[in-house]
């Protein structure tokens, strides 16, 4: 993997797939429900709440908070307004937008002064500690997303001056900390440019950035990472992580080696070998922290590892990762955050008995698995936003055969064009991921062919397919399957995926209970209890009102059961679907340091204990919780 400053040929290769801009994808069924419950939440009050993100911040000319809390809220409030066509939701972003593009300075700089401007014409040095990009790396990717969804003409010219500054500032004040682990965001945000303007002096600046990243390539080509870690490393900082692992394949794009790609994979199988948890993502109570159940894994490593998932689906175009890609905004992004969107954790634990201050092994504060305003640091708080809009952004691509792509079956309506410019409208009906079925409606502007691709998910072993009710064969490659045909209007295309109770086996013999894209888990009874009351968005501790240390025994069956899909499917009381299953109460599985200790080898029942009935739910229904049981053999 080249990391000299020798410059290759410069190109930009060709990605398999290519992202609809934003609002092309509009939600619909239980998915909308979900964005306007976060509208009416977090994302849509934030800022007269909270004071990082409120009038006083520094990306709307104020002195407050200067760095990355207000991009970080705007990456998600931009495309979520957009996305909903709520036009107070576009409102309360506006001047967030118009200040920025307005402090573009003479020399290309933009943004709060005191932390932005880099003085080309000065030999003295600069403090470095003054100096960072990283806050400015994430409003480009506002912007991208903001002229994708309105065509505003001021935004590519403000793009390519700030772009012909960066290219001299950066020799000067290269990328560092921060900006150094995420150097892979910025040049998202050069490449998307270069495809609009094919300017060549992109590729040029898009090479230093490259060689200034942190060769992430290397890292996860022979992972170095695979004991708990307690120091500081930007190597090792979950949330970099979650972010670096996209950064082969960006680099990719550039160099063309295929080492970089590989890196990928091999990187999401160490990470899941050595630091993965039942429900896709990898621990880190902010550092990479092993396979136990009890260790924390962050909010902003959620939502920055979809991304990530989501750029590498459109450079590779492989299926494969859209499964982890579900897993993970299905089961560990709703359980972090309150159902009603007004409280959320830093830190949440598979098995997650309370939610209390106390102290665990973490690296962070005992307030850390708390639900609230910003529990620990406020970070999360400000980016969490972003999960949901851009999951929908993502749900289908356009392939560069003049086709379609679908990544998940979530509901929603697609509006775009394929080959030659004819328009399409396809509309996904469905309660995916809580039921098997899905009928896609399709209306085409004139009769014609193009290749439409469906996802077929790993965990899938009979697909069914039928394309105006009659069944399709097709074949399955790089987890998509093909249907290359002319389409009319009216077409509907009937897809089935049958879903399978598997148990995954974890550390100590313990199992995770899997169907489909969700994981399924025990609910404790949940006691919130006010810890610090707001006007809005309070603190809460949970505390459970029943017992947790239960097993499953080896052979019980698991019977389904489904309920109506309410407004609000990630709840406990209102689940949607459960699993009914037999387990035991056990004598030796024991809380250590605050939380559930690990999931006993051979777990002793009650002398005269009896089988229950159990009642296990998605994952991301349950803020208190065991995802990872022990199994009575």
């Amino acid at each position: 993997m080249n990391r000299t400053n020798e410059l290759p040929s410069l190109s930009l290769a060709e990605t398999k797939l290519q992202s609809l801009p934003l609002g092309s994808i509009k939600p619909e069924g239980w998915l909308k429900n979900q964005l306007k419950i976060q509208a009416n939440g977090f994302t849509g009050h934030l800022d007269e709440h909270w004071e990082d993100v409120g009038p006083n911040n520094g990306w709307l000319g104020g002195s407050g908070d200067s760095w990355e809390r207000g991009p970080y809220y705007l990456d998600g409030l931009v495309p979520l307004a957009y996305l909903l066509e709520d036009q107070q939701l576009i409102e309360k972003a506006r001047p967030w937008i118009e200040w920025t593009l307005n402090s573009q300075r003479e020399d290309g700089s933009f943004g709060p002064n005191h932390l932005t401007t880099v003085n080309l014409e000065c030999d003295d040095n600069v403090d470095m500690d003054q100096q960072d990009w990283w806050q400015e790396i994430i409003m480009l990717k506002v912007l991208t997303q903001y002229q994708e969804a309105t065509n505003d003409e001021r935004v590519i010219p403000f793009l390519i001056r700030y772009f012909h500054y960066l290219k001299e500032a950066i020799e000067k004040v290269p990328l560092r900390e921060w900006a150094q682990a995420r150097g892979a965001d910025l040049l998202l945000s050069i490449q998307w440019l270069h495809e609009k303007t094919k300017d060549p002096s992109l590729l040029e600046l898009a090479e230093t950035v490259r060689t200034q990243t942190i060769d992430w390539s290397s890292i996860f080509a022979k992972f170095p990472y695979w004991r708990k870690q307690y120091e500081w490393n930007h190597r090792t900082h979950v949330v970099n992580v979650a972010m670096g692992i996209k950064a082969p394949a960006v680099f990719f794009r550039q160099t063309n080696d295929v080492m970089e790609k590989e890196a990928v994979y091999k990187g999401i199988e160490s990470l899941m070998t050595y630091h993965g948890q039942a429900h896709g993502m990898f621990s880190g109570d902010e550092w990479l922290s092993g396979t136990h159940p009890s260790q924390g894994i962050e909010l902003c490593a959620v939502v920055e590892y979809m991304f990530s998932l989501e750029q590498i689906i459109r450079i590779l175009g492989d299926g494969s990762f859209a499964d982890i890609l579900e897993k993970v905004a299905f089961n560990a992004l709703p359980a972090a955050i309150s159902p009603t969107w007004d409280s959320h954790q830093y830190d949440q634990q598979v098995n997650q008995i309370m939610c209390n201050a106390a102290k665990r092994p973490w690296v962070n504060g005992p307030d850390a698995n708390m639900f609230g305003l910003e529990p620990h640091f406020g970070c999360c708080t400000s980016n969490m936003h972003q999960g949901w809009p851009k999951f929908v952004t993502s749900l289908w691509m356009s392939t560069q055969d003049g086709g379609l792509a679908a990544i998940s079956y979530a509901p929603c309506k697609v509006l775009t064009t394929v080959e030659k410019g004819i328009g399409v409208e396809l509309t996904v009906q469905s309660d995916y991921p809580f039921r098997e079925h899905v009928t896609i409606d399709l209306s085409v502007s004139k009769e014609t062919r193009f290749p439409l691709n469906l996802r077929i998910p790993r965990w899938c072993k009979a697909p069914i397919i039928k394309v105006n009710g009659t069944r399709m064969e097709v074949q399955v490659e790089n987890g998509f399957a093909c249907l290359n045909q002319f389409w009319s209007n009216n077409d509907q295309i009937e897809l089935s995926l049958p879903m399978e109770v598997e148990l995954n086996e974890r550390n100590n013999s313990a199992v995770s209970v899997e169907r489909g894209p969700l994981v399924y888990v025990l609910p404790l009874g949940e006691q919130w209890v006010c810890v610090q009351e707001r006007e809005r968005f309070h603190d809460w501790e949970i505390y459970p009102k029943s017992a947790w240390r239960y097993a499953l025994l080896e052979n019980a069956e698991f019977k389904l059961e489904t309920g109506e899909l309410t407004s609000q499917p990630f709840r406990a009381e209102t689940a949607p679907i459960k699993l009914m299953t037999k387990g035991q109460l056990i004598s030796n599985w024991v809380m250590e340091k605050n939380s559930a200790g690990a999931p006993p080898l051979n777990p002793r029942p009650y002398e005269k204990g009896r089988a229950e009935a159990l009642e296990l739910v998605p994952y991301g229904c349950a803020r208190l919780r065991i995802g990872e049981f022990p199994v009575i053999r």
